[in-house]
């Protein structure tokens, strides 16, 4: 019993200690993304090894190390996700329940092979957004989805047989678009200027970098790239800006809380829980890879994971109320903020790729 708590948390602590490296290496990335997994698995031995303790007196010091080491992990990994539990503050503030002219805003990969599209259809009807964007979208999918185009008259359509389609549907008037492929050919990601109902001209910027993967990039360099070159374009946006997409990073890893940092947009999220939309299929397996963001004027009326569709996300949709008001992000200051960037970002990218309209 003692070899086999040795083993587990000697697995544990590694998940723990190898995404504190700046290496951008699949298996080292793909670490970011247990966190909340390996917080749970550690918290539930740290209660059966404390329990052996009160047994198995003889090994008391054995069975002590391995109680220190799950409380080292369960602290660890509870500092990364802890901004993300109900326990936190709210970074963004809560919009008025009676407040109108709100934005809403329905992101959903719907998975290439996934030919459901009468379920993702009722879920628009269902929710009515203001704004829709599909990943991984192709010609089938353009054919299925145009019969929105009578409730969305502006449209755009970038379909792709290679997983990263896009196409945005909106009730709103986009005044300026542009479809941009900024670190890699045929990763698209789609930029817009649009007009809401009171007349306020917003940014939009919807991405879906590639993910560091076996099948995929043997490296994050790509995905941490782009984030970087939008956030830096972001930052000294005069204008407000929604971000949203399927940025293939959860919400607490280094390179997601560094597009925060550089960029300055808040997460909704933030103290209201993780809205985990990937895997649909594994409840034991999810984690928050489809994201929005958006600048500091906003407060957030709603945010929804939405039902199954069949593709292997859920389909998040989340309802911001532009209030005007002055708000911060509670990321603390970081000092190494441009060693930061330049260990991830890759050489000769220009923000100025980036469409700020």
């Amino acid at each position: 019993m003692l070899i086999a708590e040795i083993i587990i948390t000697t697995i544990l602590f590694i998940f723990t200690v190898l995404p504190m490296s700046y290496s951008q290496h699949y298996l080292v990335r793909s670490c970011d993304f247990v966190r909340l997994q390996v917080f749970y698995l550690a918290l539930f031995n740290l209660v059966i090894v404390m329990s052996m303790l009160l047994i198995f007196g003889g090994d008391y010091l054995w069975w002590a190390a391995v109680a220190v080491a799950n409380s080292i992990i369960v602290s660890v990994q509870g500092w990364w996700i802890f901004p993300y539990t109900w326990c936190a503050a709210h970074e963004v503030k809560s919009a008025q329940s009676n407040a109108q002219h709100s934005i809403r805003i329905m992101s959903a990969n719907v998975l290439m092979s996934n030919h459901n599209s009468d379920a993702l259809l009722k879920l628009v009807d269902k929710h009515q957004p203001d704004l829709l964007i599909t990943l991984e979208s192709d010609d089938w999918w353009q054919q299925k989805l145009s019969v929105l185009k009578k409730d969305y008259p502006y449209t755009i359509d970038c379909p792709k047989d290679n997983r990263y389609g896009m196409h945005l549907f909106s009730k709103y008037k986009i005044k300026q678009a542009q479809i941009c492929e900024l670190v890699e050919s045929d990763v698209p990601s789609i930029h817009i200027l649009f007009v809401n109902d009171d007349g306020l001209e917003i940014q939009g910027h919807f991405i879906h970098p590639a993910p560091p993967s076996p099948t995929e990039e043997d490296s994050s360099r790509p995905r941490d790239s782009e984030l970087i070159m939008v956030a830096k374009a972001l930052k000294d946006a005069t204008r407000p800006v929604i971000v949203a997409g399927d940025l293939n990073d959860v919400a607490w890893s280094r390179s997601t809380r560094l597009f925060m940092q550089v960029s300055g947009l808040l997460d909704p999220r933030k103290g209201r829980g993780f809205f985990n939309t990937f895997h649909a299929s594994y409840f034991f397996m999810r984690w928050p890879l489809d994201h929005l963001f958006h600048s500091t004027g906003f407060t957030v009326k709603r945010i929804k994971r939405l039902a199954k569709y069949g593709s292997d996300h859920f389909a998040l949709l989340t309802e911001l109320v532009y209030e005007d008001i002055e708000q911060h992000s509670n990321l603390d200051e970081n000092t190494e903020l441009e060693e930061d960037v330049d260990a991830l970002m890759m050489e000769h990218l220009d923000k100025g790729q980036v469409p700020t309209f």
